[in-house]
């Protein structure tokens, strides 16, 4: 049975014009003949230069200035070191050396795509049959760099989307690293990132039972210093310096607009990208309400999954995940929990879906397969399209199929409440395909979401169009369920 979709007048393009001022370093030698022709300039030749700078940038940034102080004390070691004293150093000629040590980025210019939606907590000062959201994507700038970043809308009564109006300037988050770690948890996460023990234990063996972020760090970079150290032992103590600098809190500052909130690739391990968060408004047992997102960090070598969570989208915590479960992508975390444990959707294997409980939101174990390929659409590989919707008939998980020519489709399938490893119905035949005006884009071929939710007796469907730009579609529930339970 054919579901019947509306497809929503409405796109989410890439805009060149989002950019974020990101720290640049060119070498210690580069930047050691750098600084020393800014050190020789006059202060008036330093208050000009500078002052042009200002004129051009100011505008397009969050207090500038303060990112060029932030960014001239990253090379402080390296200015230190040239037997400069550095806070001699007049503000004006921090503020140009800073400057030096800073370029644009274009967050969206390349994709802004896998979007996912999600309940805002206001819901104050709506009319009847409007709901608040909060909508995330991946944007992708260049060298194929992935952020999370976020839109706010009202879905009125007939489920159009109406966007509030979007902020000036990008405001990054100020970096907060975890104080002091488990060593036992540590060593399990670095056996399970498959890095030999016999690279590893000169350092962990003479670390104590909790450690603090520093210690370690300090610990991997004096071993790297030697010259004599092989590449795959080098590549394992750097993986641990990865894995360290998952752990960190971030926040924003209060007087930003959401939209203008950014998650960045800050830790190594993800480097290359945060890529598909999947968005969940999580109610606790005690009834509060949480925010959590699963995304995959990448660093060009390694898959990290990893978990955020946050209380008010200004402040979030981020954590890499734990346990043979939590590997490769397409993690998913349910609602609530089901009889007494936290429960998650996963894909370890690549072409199944896996269920998972756990005690903790961090550490999942134990995967069990509860779907497998069944129709030619998806014979290559499925997964989900983000956390499955509670309803009353069942867990509505959107799924998304691979099949021919690596062409992506959006499905659907209902599990059974209590126990989502039993499969009420499944559809026959895709909610979504790409059409032909959607083929075309940076991966060709693919419709994919990370998330979506209920409203108004309606499944409102946000995905992207071949991982380049992104829309939303709206389905009713009553047909979907008939289609399902047929």
């Amino acid at each position: 049975m054919r579901v019947s979709v509306e497809r929503k007048n409405i796109q989410f393009l890439p805009d060149s014009s989002r950019v974020v001022a990101r720290y640049f370093m060119n070498g210690d030698l580069r930047t050691r003949n750098l600084v020393n022709r800014i050190v020789k300039m006059t202060e008036i030749q330093v208050n000009q230069a500078l002052e042009q700078t200002l004129r051009e940038f100011a505008s397009r940034h969050r207090n500038i200035s303060r990112v060029f102080f932030k960014h001239c004390d990253n090379i402080r070691g390296v200015i230190e070191g040239m037997q400069i004293n550095f806070d001699h150093l007049s503000d004006e000629r921090k503020m140009l050396i800073g400057s030096y040590c800073t370029m644009e980025y274009s967050l969206e210019s390349a994709a802004f795509f896998n979007p996912s939606i999600i309940e805002d907590f206001d819901q104050s000062y709506l009319e009847k049959g409007e709901k608040r959201v909060i909508i995330s994507f991946r944007a992708t700038g260049e060298g194929h760099i992935s952020s999370i970043v976020f839109r706010r809308a009202i879905l009125d009564a007939n489920n159009n989307l109406h966007l509030s109006k979007m902020g000036d300037s990008i405001d990054m988050a100020e970096i907060l690293h975890k104080k002091l770690y488990d060593k036992k948890r540590f060593v399990k996460k670095l056996r399970e990132m498959h890095i030999p023990e016999k690279y590893t234990s000169s350092i962990m063996d003479d670390l104590p039972d909790r450690f603090e972020y520093y210690s370690l760090k300090n610990a991997v970079q004096t071993f790297l210093k030697n010259q004599e150290i092989s590449l795959d032992r080098r590549m394992a103590l750097e993986e641990i310096t990865w894995l360290v600098d998952s752990f960190y809190d971030i926040e924003f500052h209060k007087d930003s607009d959401i939209t203008e909130r950014v998650i960045f690739p800050i830790s190594e391990s993800e480097s290359r990208g945060i890529e598909d968060a999947r968005f969940v408004r999580f109610t606790e047992d005690d009834n509060t309400i949480k925010v959590y997102a699963t995304y995959t960090a990448y660093n060009g070598h390694t898959i990290i999954p990893k978990l955020l969570s946050t209380d008010d989208f200004y402040t979030f915590r981020i954590m890499p995940l734990h346990g043979k479960g939590a590997q490769d992508k397409n993690l998913a975390l349910f609602p609530k929990k089901i009889k007494g444990k936290y429960a998650m959707l996963s894909r370890i294997d690549g072409v199944n879906n896996y269920l998972m409980y756990s005690d903790r939101t961090t550490l999942w174990n134990n995967p069990v397969m509860i779907q497998e390929p069944r129709f030619p659409w998806e014979f290559t590989q499925i997964g989900n399209c983000g956390s499955p919707l509670w309803t009353e008939k069942g867990w509505l998980i959107i799924t998304h199929g691979v099949g021919p020519m690596r062409r992506y489709s959006i499905g659907a399938s209902l599990m059974d409440l209590d126990d989502p490893s039993k499969e009420i119905g499944r559809l026959e035949e895709p909610i979504l395909m790409p059409l032909e005006e959607e083929r075309n884009g940076y991966v060709p071929n693919v419709v994919y979401s990370c998330g979506s939710l209920i409203h108004n007796n309606s499944l409102i469907l946000p995905y992207a169009i071949s991982d380049y730009s992104s829309t939303y579609a709206v389905v009713g529930l009553d047909e979907l369920f008939t289609a399902l339970m047929n």
